[in-house]
Order: structure tokens, then sequence, then C-alpha cells
């Protein structure tokens, strides 16, 4: 499949965002066991808007390494997607960061209520790993495989650990390096796990390649929180549909406040040039990747 420029990026994201749109409303049409109100929660939570950065990376990175889609790939874009969104309700709720707005529009338990948010968010969680595991056809070898890189970054050595460090660090002063060393579990282990389910998906198992696309993915992870940590700053409450500074108001360590916000954007930077030299092995074909990479320190939402 061809690469991408830069100026093409935003089709093949919008191509990516309703791709994976189709294929997760799919799978939550057929829940038939699950009641009315509880599927609409997690429809609520899934279908109503978001950048999907991490269904992307897994159809670019497949894209790198095979000329046609096979249907294991659009199963690991669904399922990272799930495994986000999931977090996202979780992260909302009162016991975490009590938030009343989500991409512009009442977060779940808001909407529905807490007890349905929480529930809501199990489900997904669980879905992701299930369409992996039922889908037959990738090998049951690579499916094994699959579901071990999905379960390490969502969990105890990723997603949930840094999650914990995050809570664990309102209110106190943490370094650099402790820093990255929280968001490289909090975000950036499903966006490394994004790009390593699109190669698996595509039958690529040869190390070497995936050590340089897991380097990749480490630095655009990190760069993606920093420029989260800018535009927390910068941009107008509109635009991030939650309070401006909202880790500045609870008093979270971030990039800009340990950097300062020159420091963070060169920070952001030079982890964008690190993640595109890490590619370099893999030639003309990992350009969507390169443009991904550079869209990241480049949004503005």
């Amino acid at each position: 499949m061809s690469q991408l420029s830069q100026t093409d990026l935003p089709g093949f994201l919008q191509d990516c965002q309703q791709r994976c749109a189709e294929h997760m409303a799919s799978y939550l049409n057929r829940l038939p066991d699950m009641p009315m109100r509880l599927t609409e929660a997690m429809r609520y939570s899934t279908l109503l808007g978001g950048k999907r950065i991490r269904p992307a990376l897994v159809y670019a990175s497949a894209d790198a390494l095979s000329d046609t889609r096979a249907g294991g790939t659009d199963v690991a874009a669904c399922a990272v997607e799930f495994i986000h969104c999931y977090s996202l309700v979780h992260d909302d709720l009162p016991a975490m960061d009590n938030d009343d707005l989500r991409r512009g529009k009442p977060t779940l338990h808001r909407a529905f209520d807490e007890a349905t948010a929480i529930l809501a968010g199990d489900a997904l969680q669980a879905l992701a790993f299930q369409v992996i595991g039922e889908n037959e056809q990738i090998t049951a070898a690579l499916r094994l495989r699959m579901l071990t890189v999905l379960a390490q970054s969502a969990g105890c050595q990723g997603m949930i650990a840094g999650q914990g460090i995050d809570l664990a660090a309102v209110g106190k002063s943490l370094s650099v390096n402790e820093l990255e060393t929280m968001h490289r579990l909090k975000t950036g282990a499903l966006i490394s796990a994004s790009v390593e389910l699109g190669a698996l998906s595509a039958g690529c198992t040869e190390p070497r390649t995936l050590a340089s696309l897991r380097h990749y993915a480490r630095c655009i992870g990190l760069a993606f929180q920093v420029q989260d940590d800018i535009l927390d700053v910068t941009s107008d409450t509109a635009t991030l549909g939650k309070t401006q500074g909202a880790d500045h108001a609870r008093n979270k360590p971030t990039y800009v406040s340990l950097l300062g916000l020159d420091g963070a954007r060169s920070k952001a930077d030079a982890l964008v040039t690190e993640a595109i030299s890490a590619l370099s092995a893999m030639g003309n074909r990992a350009g969507t990747l390169e443009a991904i990479a550079r869209y990241i320190t480049s949004r503005q939402h």
C-alpha cells in the first residue's frame, strides 16, 4: 500500500476514524445479553467522537509491512480503541479525575450514572480481548501474542501501573525521569501496543523490525503526552472540552511545570526526531508512521 505525505494525512486519519467506528459499531450491535441501557452507554463512550490516533497507528504499522489489510488489522484497531475508551470512562469518574466533560459532551457518568459508567468501562475492556481471541482470520499463535501485548500494555506493566503512579503523584514533586516513567506506562504503553499489534496483524514477527517499531512508538507516546501538557496550558477551554489547565489545577506535575513551555516544546520536537530516526531502516514504506509522528506535535487539540 502506498505511503502518505504529511499533506495527505488528514484524509488517512479520517479513513481510519470511519473504518474503526464502523467495526466497533458492528461489535456493539452484537451484544444480545446486555441490557439496552448498558449497551447505549458503551456506544456513547466509543462512537461519539475521538481522534482515533491509536487505531490509525495500527493501520499505519500494518500498511508499512503489507500491501493488503488483513481482517486482523481491523480487529486490532478496535481492540486498542476499546481499551482506550474504557480508560477514559474510568478516568472521568468522581474517584479519579471527576470530569464533567469529555470531547465537548457530558462524561459517561454524567450522561448516565456512575454505576453504569463503571460497568460500561469494564465491558469495553473485556470486549477488547474477546474480539482478538475470537478472530480466526489470524493464526492462534499470533492471536496469543497479540493478546499478550494488549494485556501487558493495558495492565500491570502499562496503563494501570501508570495510572497508579499518576494518582500517587498529586501534590508531589516528580523529576523529569519519574514523570517520563509515569507517562511511558500510562499513555505510551497503549500507543506502543497499537504499533506492535498493527505489525503482528500483518504477520510481521521479525525481531529487528519490531524493535524499531517499539522504539518509534515509545518516542511518539512520550511526545503525545508532552504535547497534551502543552495544550493543557495553551488551548482554550472550548477546544479541550474540559477545564483549561486541568492538571495544573489538580497540582499534578507536567512537562510544562518541570521544563517550562519552551523546554516542553523542545522535548516534544526531539522525541519526534528520534522516532523518525528509528524508522530509517524501513525506508519509504514508513512514510505514514513518520507523518503521524509529525502530526502529534503539530496538533492543536
